[in-house]
């Protein structure tokens, strides 16, 4: 094996061993990447290489004045394959792993163990498939003769009757018209007394009695130990029909059926608290929580919008540029930011969009407005998921009650997450702890249904 091949191994095998997501996640350089680019730092191994022997000087063949000294990388000559140039233009070729959303969202699934199947929502397209759908109207060439054949039939086996085992109660002593209608409609014999009554008459006719001598059973009990009454299905596999009654509302016409192609799309509204007390630490968490879940959903939808908002006192949208560095020196209200993201999502109805809220902060607030208006508002917003992420690096602070408040009005939710970041290490669990949720969520408890008191699909509780 030559040179080159060698190279080539060991590119492989350092490209292997990149960075495991858990590790570039909580410690790594994000800001290296962009929303469709994610480079993740490879741990190089040494690529092999000729150096001057190393062994003590002397002996023949001991370089001077310009030779290659010990230790030193033996240059190859011009020629002998290398094109001249300047040294270093590709000296990071093979310093970082890239992957697109797709791939590390994949990754990260098999890293974290999450399993979020996103939900088509908004139709991009409708197309005709099979004639499978059925309507009461249409061309006559689309009558689904099937269909009205299989009416017409269950009406016929809906009225029909063993009319020879009716005709038995007719023998039974003592019995009149009424008697065996009465009899008939206890066995459930879809039988009319005008029926019976005729029936009744046509026996007299031919025995040249009336009806009322014909006791041949003693009692209906006797009649019923001694007749069994023949199904309509075995009369008809014997005899065959004769005809179906067929009706016009038994008429159905085949549609083509209607596919609708759905995208799986998604706005997600990322929110931090700008105050004052989100020093540079606090901020370097939210970006090490949020960024890698803007990757990781860009890679799940088939198409993504992100909004950004940032808060003090008041709120403000930016761009993503500047949401992880900038800071004011007001205070806190973080309802501020809600109203303005319901402001925001009134442009992606929820009925159209998968909507995810992500806020972030060091969970201070001024007075009540996390009870008397923050969570009010997170129950009033649509969403697959709300979720809040407190960055209290130390642990937190006594007056840091966001974050507890929150989990203690909606902490049943499905559809809420609230998570705490202290330090690198906690961020993958976050993240998990976040993504889970709207994984686990569909069909369960909603922040609304909490607030009226209902889980568990609406149930009381």
């Amino acid at each position: 094996m030559g040179l080159t091949e060698d190279r080539e191994r060991f590119r492989e095998v350092g490209e292997q061993r990149r960075e495991d997501l858990s590790e570039f996640i909580s410690h790594g350089d994000l800001g290296g990447s962009d929303p469709d680019r994610v480079k993740i730092p490879v741990k190089i191994v040494d690529l092999p290489e000729f150096e001057y022997d190393r062994r003590e000087a002397g002996g023949v063949g001991q370089g001077q004045d310009g030779q290659p000294q010990p230790g030193q990388p033996v240059e190859p000559e011009p020629g002998d394959g290398d094109e001249e140039g300047d040294p270093g233009e590709e000296g990071s070729e093979h310093e970082y792993y890239e992957m697109d959303p797709e791939e590390f969202a994949r990754e990260l699934d098999e890293e974290l163990g999450l399993d979020l199947e996103p939900k088509g929502k908004r139709v991009v397209e409708e197309t005709e498939g099979d004639f499978t759908d059925t309507a009461r109207a249409g061309p006559r060439g689309t009558l689904d003769v099937d269909e009205f054949f299989k009416r017409g039939l269950k009406r016929h086996l809906a009225t029909d009757f063993d009319d020879e085992y009716v005709r038995e109660g007719l023998f039974v002593a003592g019995a009149d018209v009424d008697d065996v209608f009465a009899w008939a409609r206890d066995q459930g014999i879809p039988v009319s007394r005008a029926w019976i009554a005729d029936a009744a008459a046509t026996l007299a006719e031919e025995r040249g009695d009336p009806v009322e001598s014909l006791d041949r059973w003693e009692s209906f009990d006797a009649l019923d130990d001694e007749v069994d009454r023949e199904p309509a299905t075995h009369r008809i596999r014997r005899e065959g029909l004769d005809s179906v009654p067929f009706r016009r509302e038994d008429e159905r016409f085949r549609h083509p059926e209607v596919i609708e192609e759905r995208e799986r799309n998604v706005v997600v509204v990322n929110v931090r608290d700008a105050s004052g007390s989100m020093r540079e630490t606090k901020r370097e968490l939210v970006e090490r929580v949020f960024t890698p879940m803007d990757w990781y959903l860009t890679g799940k939808y088939d198409a993504a919008e992100f909004r950004y908002v940032v808060h003090d006192a008041e709120a403000w949208e930016v761009d993503r540029e500047e949401f992880f560095g900038i800071q004011s020196g007001g205070g806190t209200r973080i309802s501020s930011a809600y109203e303005l993201v319901a402001e925001i999502l009134e442009e992606y109805p929820y009925s159209e969009w998968n909507r995810y809220v992500f806020a972030a902060g060091d969970s201070e607030n001024a007075g009540s407005d996390t009870t008397d208006s923050v969570i009010p508002l997170m129950e009033s917003i649509d969403a697959n998921l709300h979720a809040y992420v407190e960055t209290q690096p130390g642990g937190a602070e006594p007056n840091a009650r966001h974050a507890d408040e929150v989990e203690d009005a909606l902490g049943d939710a499905d559809d809420v997450a609230v998570a705490r970041v202290s330090e690198p290490d906690d961020v993958t669990d976050a993240i998990y702890e976040i993504l889970s949720t709207e994984a686990d969520g569909d069909g369960a408890a909603t922040a609304g249904d909490v607030a009226r008191g209902r889980t568990d699909g609406g149930e009381n509780r």
